[in-house]
Protein backbone atom coordinates (compact mmCIF):
# COMPACT_ATOMS: atom_id res chain seq x y z
CA UNK A 1 0.00 0.00 0.00
CA UNK A 2 1.54 3.30 -1.11
CA UNK A 3 0.63 5.38 1.91
CA UNK A 4 2.53 8.41 0.61
CA UNK A 5 -0.15 8.74 -2.02
CA UNK A 6 -3.11 8.55 0.35
CA UNK A 7 -5.01 11.84 0.31
CA UNK A 8 -6.73 13.67 3.13
CA UNK A 9 -9.95 15.58 3.33
CA UNK A 10 -10.99 19.08 4.33
CA UNK A 11 -13.45 19.43 7.18
CA UNK A 12 -16.76 17.93 6.19
CA UNK A 13 -19.04 20.30 8.07
CA UNK A 14 -18.77 22.74 5.16
CA UNK A 15 -21.90 22.79 3.03
CA UNK A 16 -21.57 22.79 -0.74
CA UNK A 17 -23.44 26.08 -0.89
CA UNK A 18 -21.83 27.09 -4.18
CA UNK A 19 -22.99 23.90 -5.84
CA UNK A 20 -26.72 24.28 -6.46
CA UNK A 21 -27.86 20.66 -6.34
CA UNK A 22 -25.27 19.21 -4.00
CA UNK A 23 -26.42 17.69 -0.70
CA UNK A 24 -25.23 19.41 2.45
CA UNK A 25 -22.63 17.32 4.29
CA UNK A 26 -23.33 15.38 2.17
CA UNK A 27 -1.23 12.56 -20.45
CA UNK A 28 -1.53 11.26 -23.61
CA UNK A 29 -4.62 9.44 -24.62
CA UNK A 30 -4.37 5.95 -26.02
CA UNK A 31 -7.58 5.75 -28.00
CA UNK A 32 -6.40 2.69 -29.86
CA UNK A 33 -6.05 0.86 -26.56
CA UNK A 34 -9.54 1.73 -25.33
CA UNK A 35 -12.24 -0.20 -27.16
CA UNK A 36 -15.45 1.32 -25.82
CA UNK A 37 -18.38 -1.03 -25.33
CA UNK A 38 -21.56 0.50 -26.72
CA UNK A 39 -23.52 0.78 -23.47
CA UNK A 40 -24.28 4.49 -23.50
CA UNK A 41 -26.02 6.60 -20.94
CA UNK A 42 -25.48 4.54 -17.78
CA UNK A 43 -24.63 6.79 -14.86
CA UNK A 44 -22.02 6.25 -12.18
CA UNK A 45 -24.78 5.28 -9.76
CA UNK A 46 -25.32 2.08 -11.75
CA UNK A 47 -23.96 -0.71 -9.53
CA UNK A 48 -21.32 -1.87 -12.03
CA UNK A 49 -20.17 1.67 -12.84
CA UNK A 50 -19.98 2.48 -9.15
CA UNK A 51 -17.72 -0.52 -8.60
CA UNK A 52 -15.51 0.70 -11.46
CA UNK A 53 -15.34 4.12 -9.81
CA UNK A 54 -14.30 2.55 -6.52
CA UNK A 55 -11.57 0.56 -8.26
CA UNK A 56 -10.29 3.70 -10.00
CA UNK A 57 -10.14 5.63 -6.74
CA UNK A 58 -8.51 2.72 -4.94
CA UNK A 59 -5.78 2.52 -7.56
CA UNK A 60 -4.73 6.03 -6.55
CA UNK A 61 -5.54 5.86 -2.85
CA UNK A 62 -4.31 2.34 -2.11
CA UNK A 63 -2.26 1.20 -5.12
CA UNK A 64 -4.78 -1.62 -5.53
CA UNK A 65 -8.05 -2.26 -7.33
CA UNK A 66 -9.33 -4.28 -4.36
CA UNK A 67 -11.25 -1.47 -2.69
CA UNK A 68 -13.19 -3.85 -0.46
CA UNK A 69 -9.94 -4.84 1.24
CA UNK A 70 -9.66 -1.28 2.55
CA UNK A 71 -12.41 -1.43 5.18
CA UNK A 72 -9.67 -2.45 7.63
CA UNK A 73 -7.10 0.11 6.49
CA UNK A 74 -5.89 2.58 9.15
CA UNK A 75 -2.71 4.60 9.58
CA UNK A 76 -1.39 8.07 10.26
CA UNK A 77 0.17 9.25 7.02
CA UNK A 78 1.76 12.30 8.64
CA UNK A 79 -0.40 14.93 6.97
CA UNK A 80 -1.60 16.61 10.15
CA UNK A 81 -5.06 15.06 10.01
CA UNK A 82 -4.54 12.21 12.45
CA UNK A 83 -5.62 8.76 11.37
CA UNK A 84 -6.70 8.06 7.80
CA UNK A 85 -8.80 4.91 7.51
CA UNK A 86 -11.35 2.87 5.63
CA UNK A 87 -12.53 2.71 2.05
CA UNK A 88 -12.50 6.46 1.45
CA UNK A 89 -9.87 7.73 3.88
CA UNK A 90 -12.00 8.86 6.84
CA UNK A 91 -9.82 11.12 9.01
CA UNK A 92 -9.85 11.50 12.78
CA UNK A 93 -8.83 15.13 12.46
CA UNK A 94 -11.47 16.28 9.98
CA UNK A 95 -14.72 15.00 11.45
CA UNK A 96 -15.69 12.31 8.97
CA UNK A 97 -14.23 9.48 11.06
CA UNK A 98 -16.26 10.72 14.01
CA UNK A 99 -19.37 10.85 11.82
CA UNK A 100 -18.67 7.31 10.67
CA UNK A 101 -18.29 5.84 14.16
CA UNK A 102 -21.39 7.70 15.32
CA UNK A 103 -23.33 6.23 12.41
CA UNK A 104 -21.95 2.75 13.15
CA UNK A 105 -23.08 3.17 16.76
CA UNK A 106 -26.54 4.23 15.62
CA UNK A 107 -26.73 1.04 13.56
CA UNK A 108 -25.16 -1.17 16.22
CA UNK A 109 -25.09 0.26 19.77
CA UNK A 110 -22.29 -1.10 21.93
CA UNK A 111 -20.03 -1.94 18.98
CA UNK A 112 -16.29 -2.31 19.52
CA UNK A 113 -15.55 1.27 18.41
CA UNK A 114 -18.31 3.01 20.39
CA UNK A 115 -16.06 3.42 23.44
CA UNK A 116 -13.75 5.66 21.40
CA UNK A 117 -16.41 8.28 20.62
CA UNK A 118 -15.35 10.62 23.45
CA UNK A 119 -11.73 10.46 22.25
CA UNK A 120 -12.72 11.01 18.61
CA UNK A 121 -14.71 14.08 19.62
CA UNK A 122 -11.71 15.38 21.56
CA UNK A 123 -9.15 14.93 18.76
CA UNK A 124 -11.44 16.25 16.02
CA UNK A 125 -9.69 19.17 14.34
CA UNK A 126 -6.22 18.01 15.34
CA UNK A 127 -3.60 15.40 14.53
CA UNK A 128 -3.68 13.96 18.05
CA UNK A 129 -4.05 10.24 18.82
CA UNK A 130 -4.99 10.92 22.43
CA UNK A 131 -7.28 8.18 23.71
CA UNK A 132 -6.88 6.18 20.49
CA UNK A 133 -3.48 4.66 19.65
CA UNK A 134 -2.68 1.00 19.03
CA UNK A 135 -5.79 -0.25 20.83
CA UNK A 136 -7.99 1.78 18.49
CA UNK A 137 -6.07 0.55 15.45
CA UNK A 138 -6.56 -3.06 16.53
CA UNK A 139 -10.25 -2.57 17.25
CA UNK A 140 -10.74 -0.82 13.89
CA UNK A 141 -9.34 -3.90 12.13
CA UNK A 142 -11.68 -6.10 14.14
CA UNK A 143 -14.69 -3.89 13.37
CA UNK A 144 -13.83 -4.04 9.67
CA UNK A 145 -14.89 -7.70 9.64
CA UNK A 146 -18.39 -6.67 10.75
CA UNK A 147 -20.79 -6.26 7.85
CA UNK A 148 -22.60 -3.56 9.82
CA UNK A 149 -19.40 -1.50 9.97
CA UNK A 150 -18.84 -2.09 6.27
CA UNK A 151 -22.37 -0.82 5.64
CA UNK A 152 -21.64 2.25 7.79
CA UNK A 153 -18.55 3.01 5.71
CA UNK A 154 -20.55 2.60 2.49
CA UNK A 155 -23.31 4.83 3.84
CA UNK A 156 -20.96 7.66 4.80
CA UNK A 157 -19.07 7.39 1.51
CA UNK A 158 -22.35 7.85 -0.33
CA UNK A 159 -23.73 10.59 1.90
CA UNK A 160 -20.66 12.80 1.98
CA UNK A 161 -18.87 12.07 -1.29
CA UNK A 162 -20.51 9.88 -3.89
CA UNK A 163 -24.10 11.08 -3.97
CA UNK A 164 -23.31 14.83 -3.95
CA UNK A 165 -20.69 14.38 -6.70
CA UNK A 166 -22.95 12.35 -8.98
CA UNK A 167 -25.95 14.59 -8.36
CA UNK A 168 -24.01 17.73 -9.23
CA UNK A 169 -22.39 16.13 -12.27
CA UNK A 170 -25.76 15.08 -13.63
CA UNK A 171 -27.08 18.61 -13.05
CA UNK A 172 -24.09 19.90 -15.04
CA UNK A 173 -24.96 17.57 -17.90
CA UNK A 174 -22.02 15.20 -17.44
CA UNK A 175 -22.02 11.52 -18.27
CA UNK A 176 -20.33 8.76 -16.25
CA UNK A 177 -16.77 9.96 -16.89
CA UNK A 178 -17.58 13.46 -15.70
CA UNK A 179 -19.42 12.03 -12.71
CA UNK A 180 -16.28 10.09 -11.82
CA UNK A 181 -14.08 13.17 -12.31
CA UNK A 182 -16.28 15.01 -9.80
CA UNK A 183 -16.28 12.09 -7.38
CA UNK A 184 -12.50 11.68 -7.42
CA UNK A 185 -12.11 15.41 -6.82
CA UNK A 186 -14.51 15.51 -3.87
CA UNK A 187 -12.75 12.49 -2.35
CA UNK A 188 -9.39 14.25 -2.44
CA UNK A 189 -10.39 17.86 -1.78
CA UNK A 190 -13.58 17.52 0.24
CA UNK A 191 -16.89 19.30 -0.15
CA UNK A 192 -16.89 23.02 0.49
CA UNK A 193 -16.93 26.47 -1.06
CA UNK A 194 -13.32 27.61 -0.58
CA UNK A 195 -10.98 27.75 -3.55
CA UNK A 196 -9.18 24.52 -2.65
CA UNK A 197 -12.36 22.44 -2.28
CA UNK A 198 -14.53 20.68 -4.84
CA UNK A 199 -16.88 23.68 -4.98
CA UNK A 200 -13.99 26.06 -5.59
CA UNK A 201 -12.52 23.88 -8.33
CA UNK A 202 -15.88 23.69 -10.07
CA UNK A 203 -16.30 27.46 -9.83
CA UNK A 204 -12.85 28.00 -11.38
CA UNK A 205 -13.67 25.57 -14.22
CA UNK A 206 -16.94 27.35 -14.98
CA UNK A 207 -15.00 30.59 -15.46
CA UNK A 208 -13.05 28.91 -18.25
CA UNK A 209 -15.73 26.80 -19.96
CA UNK A 210 -19.48 26.29 -20.00
CA UNK A 211 -20.84 23.02 -18.67
CA UNK A 212 -22.91 20.85 -21.03
CA UNK A 213 -26.01 21.94 -19.11
CA UNK A 214 -25.12 25.52 -20.09
CA UNK A 215 -24.68 24.54 -23.72
CA UNK A 216 -20.94 23.96 -23.51
CA UNK A 217 -18.81 21.17 -24.92
CA UNK A 218 -18.44 18.26 -22.50
CA UNK A 219 -14.80 17.58 -23.38
CA UNK A 220 -13.76 21.23 -23.09
CA UNK A 221 -15.50 21.62 -19.77
CA UNK A 222 -13.97 18.47 -18.26
CA UNK A 223 -10.53 19.60 -19.44
CA UNK A 224 -11.09 22.95 -17.73
CA UNK A 225 -12.15 21.17 -14.53
CA UNK A 226 -9.10 18.92 -14.57
CA UNK A 227 -6.80 21.88 -15.16
CA UNK A 228 -8.38 23.79 -12.27
CA UNK A 229 -8.03 20.75 -10.04
CA UNK A 230 -4.35 20.31 -10.86
CA UNK A 231 -3.68 23.89 -9.79
CA UNK A 232 -5.10 23.03 -6.37
CA UNK A 233 -3.30 19.68 -6.18
CA UNK A 234 0.08 21.30 -6.74
CA UNK A 235 -0.41 23.56 -3.73
CA UNK A 236 0.07 20.66 -1.30
CA UNK A 237 3.02 18.28 -1.37
CA UNK A 238 0.86 15.22 -0.64
CA UNK A 239 -1.21 15.95 -3.75
CA UNK A 240 1.47 17.34 -6.06
CA UNK A 241 1.68 14.22 -8.23
CA UNK A 242 -1.17 14.81 -10.68
CA UNK A 243 -0.95 11.46 -12.47
CA UNK A 244 -4.43 10.42 -11.29
CA UNK A 245 -5.58 13.18 -13.64
CA UNK A 246 -2.90 13.10 -16.34
CA UNK A 247 -2.50 9.36 -16.90
CA UNK A 248 -5.94 8.24 -15.76
CA UNK A 249 -8.79 10.68 -16.32
CA UNK A 250 -7.24 12.40 -19.33
CA UNK A 251 -6.63 9.03 -20.98
CA UNK A 252 -10.35 8.31 -20.81
CA UNK A 253 -11.24 11.84 -21.92
CA UNK A 254 -8.87 11.78 -24.88
CA UNK A 255 -10.42 8.47 -25.91
CA UNK A 256 -13.81 10.22 -25.64
CA UNK A 257 -15.01 7.45 -23.35
CA UNK A 258 -17.66 9.66 -21.76
CA UNK A 259 -19.64 6.66 -20.53
CA UNK A 260 -16.57 5.20 -18.78
CA UNK A 261 -17.06 1.82 -20.40
CA UNK A 262 -14.45 -0.92 -20.07
CA UNK A 263 -11.98 -2.05 -21.10
CA UNK A 264 -10.09 0.69 -19.28
CA UNK A 265 -6.31 1.05 -19.11
CA UNK A 266 -4.51 3.72 -17.08
CA UNK A 267 -1.55 4.48 -14.84
CA UNK A 268 -1.32 6.11 -11.42
CA UNK A 269 2.05 7.10 -9.95
CA UNK A 270 3.62 5.12 -12.78
CA UNK A 271 1.82 1.85 -11.98
CA UNK A 272 -0.35 0.32 -14.75
CA UNK A 273 -3.91 -0.88 -14.13
CA UNK A 274 -6.73 -2.23 -16.23
CA UNK A 275 -10.41 -3.15 -15.93
CA UNK A 276 -11.49 -5.44 -18.72
CA UNK A 277 -15.20 -5.78 -18.12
Amino acid sequence: MASQHRTARTALAIVLAAVPLAVATAGVGHAAETSVVSVAGVGLDDAHKKDIAMQLVSSAENSSLDWKAQYKYIEDIGDGRGYTAGIIGFCSGTGDMLDLVEHYTDLKPGNILAKYLPALRKVNGSESHSGLGSAFEKDWATAAKDTVFQKAQNDERDRVYFNPAVQQAKADGLRALGQFVYYDAIVMHGPGTDSDSFGGIRKAALKKAKSPAQGGDESAYLKAFMDARKVVMKKEEAHADTSRVDTEQLVFLNARNFDLNPPLKWKVYGDPYSINS
